[in-house]
């Protein structure tokens, strides 16, 4: 069944082909958007297939919500990497592509015979992509890593608790997704210095350094300095008071920032001696007396209804929201006006929503340029590809290395 759409745009990374072991978020989050941008991202999956196919809402088996997502714009083919003729189809495979990536950890990777060492004598010019959960030079390398963990042992669990009195995990897969952002980041670049010099690389993505050099960018504040000037951690995201605010009827979230904002701010609320407060009058005042500041905002914001504060707030210039829940996502006018969740009909799984890409390219725009594939719907192509006959083929699904 062809999973193609006639007629795509092209992306940034059209011509970069990609071989992606990668499971579950982290690796298949910045291999979705390498997809969304043009390349030829080849999933390379076990016979049992990436867990993340079974993961959540589902029509068919293996075709869960999340695979449809981070699915896309791939194409699956089937190795048991086990067996050698599965990585000999492995090794013909990489000797075509531009990046392989993977997110096994080190020990293991050694004894699948997929090390950078292993690899780069395939393909010297390689970019060799590590999506681990520590970095290979710490006690830490051979551990498994999971989201939840790494939220907890990064401190965005320990931040929730300073804020809220209880440690959280924040309610999406923050860890797993922002380190396919550096993944993704870390990969093009190098791609670039490859353009330039024509040397390959391995590229080392540990999510919890990742994550760690992710928070403390706001969090080092008084560790900044040695000897520090107290603890870490930025109060004004520390507040309990930092939150959405109730109103008559509802909540908002409200911004107040420089110095204008809190000055037409203090006028809304019928307290304009308040700007020139000592405690609230600068940016530096301000930050030593965030809580009592917040404080005074939640008090406020009792007062009126949500739509009332939005048009009075807007009127004013103030930064401010609406407080939505992911579904009320789906009739927010801006996002409407966007098109940021089209509908797809897909070949096996029928009508669809998905997520259009954030970014806008003016020549290279990328998208949805392939539907998301059941397991192995792109093995018998791909392996032709390599030069293998429909025997050779047949004889590989047979042993149980492919599935077509």
């Amino acid at each position: 069944m062809d999973m193609e759409l006639p007629n795509c745009p092209p992306g940034p990374l059209n011509g970069v082909r990609v071989v992606d072991l990668t499971t579950v978020m982290f690796g298949p989050y910045g291999t979705q958007i390498m997809g969304e941008m043009g390349a030829d991202v080849i999933k390379v999956e076990s016979p049992e297939g990436d867990i993340g196919r079974q993961t959540g809402a589902a029509r068919s088996p293996g075709m869960s919500a999340a695979h449809l997502m981070k699915g896309r714009n791939k194409r699956s083919i089937v190795l048991d990497l086990k067996q050698a003729a599965g990585l000999e189809a492995l090794e013909r495979l990489t000797k075509t592509a531009d990046v392989f990536v993977h997110n096994i950890r080190p020990q293991a990777a050694r004894k699948l015979g997929i090390d950078y060492a292993a690899v780069a004598a395939w393909k010297p010019d390689i970019i060799y992509a590590a999506a681990t959960g520590f970095g290979a030079e710490g006690p830490y390398a051979e551990r498994p890593a999971y989201d939840d963990l790494i939220q907890g042992m990064a401190g965005v669990a320990g931040l929730y608790g300073l804020a809220a009195g209880e440690p959280r995990y924040a309610p999406t897969v923050m860890a797993d997704k922002t380190s396919g952002l550096f993944l993704l980041y870390a990969i093009t670049m190098a791609l670039f210095h490859r353009e330039r010099t024509g040397e390959g690389q391995k590229v080392q993505v540990p999510m919890f350094e990742c994550m760690v050099s992710f928070l403390m960018n706001e969090h080092m504040q008084a560790r900044t300095f040695e000897p520090p000037q107290g603890t870490a951690g930025y109060q004004r995201l520390l507040t309990p008071h930092r939150r959405p605010y109730a109103t008559a009827d509802g909540y908002i979230c409200v911004m107040p920032y420089n110095n204008r904002h809190w000055q037409r701010f203090f006028a809304l609320i019928g307290r304009p001696e308040l700007a020139t407060d000592e405690r609230f009058a600068q940016q530096a005042a301000r930050s030593k007396h965030i809580d009592v500041l917040y404080a005074i905002v939640a008090e406020s914001m009792k007062a009126r209804s949500t739509t009332e504060w939005l048009a009075l707030l807007a009127e004013a210039d103030v930064p401010c929201g609406p407080m939505n829940t992911p579904d009320d996502l789906f009739n927010d006018p801006h996002l409407q006006a966007v098109g940021m969740f089209p509908e797809i009909t897909h070949p096996t799984e029928g009508q669809l929503r998905h997520i259009k890409v954030p970014v806008q390219f003016s020549k290279t725009p990328g998208g949805l340029r392939r539907y998301a594939e059941r397991l192995g719907g792109s093995s018998a192509a791909v392996l032709r590809e390599l030069g293998y006959t429909a025997e050779q083929i047949a004889m590989l699904e047979k042993d149980g290395i492919t599935l077509t």
